[in-house]
């Protein structure tokens, strides 16, 4: 039987720093009560917090490999790995002027998974960011980002490349199910944001005020559709914890809103709100061809809820 998903990120956490150099053991490792290193987001190419994996051995890379792989359904450890490749076809299309390259992702573990009651891990770089807090035994699975740049390479119109098209493509048929009406309500501006509203802050203020139409105003097609979109998001995640945060937010009010035209090709955004939750997909960027992605839980976001819950039981 499998162990449970906790254990498994406490074993290949444990693994992955049983694997590193003691002086890489040291700059991965951090104390959970790091705020500014814990709670980070940063989908850009920037310095941040961790060990560089093109810096590991090969034993190291497949460790932390193996650790992302636990947060991660198949689906979605899919479209990580199209995103870490990315950055090679990104360099060529830049002329390889800014030396980009697919080691360029980091690796940072806060508290000891062993000795610790709560502790967290991070892997992170250019269009790739998963965080995972792990508190008496419970998950906390957010931020999770996925971006593409280039969303989508094609070889006579048809696409050889594209690991965000499914994310594209519900968000296209939710809009084009609304019909004249709901796609009014829907579309919220005619010009798309410059990225994702919430952007690399460690924590959304707000609460963001729900845009465009509420799911109580869908037709079934539309219900049907706003759901599939939601489980594309949450299925991100292994299926025990896709559950837990499908059953959490059922019966809840959700919004949906879409930003810029509504054309392929052309720069677009939409976004879906609910009770602790905020899914973001934008494509603005090089003429619509660069895309991001995030499933957010505001007011939960980097383990804040099972934290919250842990003192309340246990006052410090």
């Amino acid at each position: 039987m499998e162990d449970p998903l906790p254990e498994q990120m406490r074993a290949a956490a444990t693994a992955l720093l049983t694997a590193l150099d003691p002086a890489t053991r040291v700059a991965a490792a951090y104390p959970f009560d790091d705020e500014p290193a814990r709670r980070w987001l940063e989908y850009r190419p920037r310095p941040r917090p961790g060990v560089c994996l093109a810096d590991l051995d090969i034993a190291g890379r497949k460790a932390a490999h193996r650790l992302l792989a636990t947060a991660l359904s198949p689906s979605a450890y899919a479209q990580a790995m199209g995103i870490i490749a990315l950055e090679e076809v990104l360099d060529r299309a830049e002329g390889w002027r800014r030396g980009r390259h697919s080691g360029d992702y980091w690796i940072a573990v806060f508290g000891d998974p062993v000795r610790d009651g709560h502790w967290a891990w991070r892997i992170e770089g250019h269009h790739l960011s998963v965080t995972m807090t792990v508190v008496d035994d419970q998950v906390s699975p957010a931020p999770v980002f996925f971006g593409a740049n280039p969303a989508a390479v094609r070889y006579a119109g048809r696409a050889v490349s594209r690991p965000l098209g499914v994310e594209e493509d519900l968000g296209r048929a939710l809009l084009d199910a609304l019909g004249t009406a709901g796609r009014a309500a829907a579309i919220v501006a005619d010009d798309a944001p410059t990225d994702i509203i919430s952007a690399t802050r460690a924590r959304v203020d707000g609460p963001l005020e729900p845009l465009g139409v509420p799911a109580d105003r869908l037709g079934p097609t539309g219900r049907a559709l706003l759901d599939q979109v939601v489980a594309l998001y949450l299925d991100r995640l292994p299926s025990e914890l896709a559950v837990r945060e499908a059953t959490r937010l059922a019966g809840g009010q959700l919004h949906f809103a879409w930003a810029g035209p509504t054309r392929p090709g052309q720069r677009h955004y939409y976004r879906v709100q609910g009770d602790d939750l905020l899914i973001e997909y934008d494509n603005t960027s090089d003429d619509g061809n660069h895309a991001h992605t995030v499933l957010r839980r505001p007011a939960s976001d980097f383990g804040a809820d099972i934290l919250a819950a842990h003192h309340k039981t246990n006052p410090h």
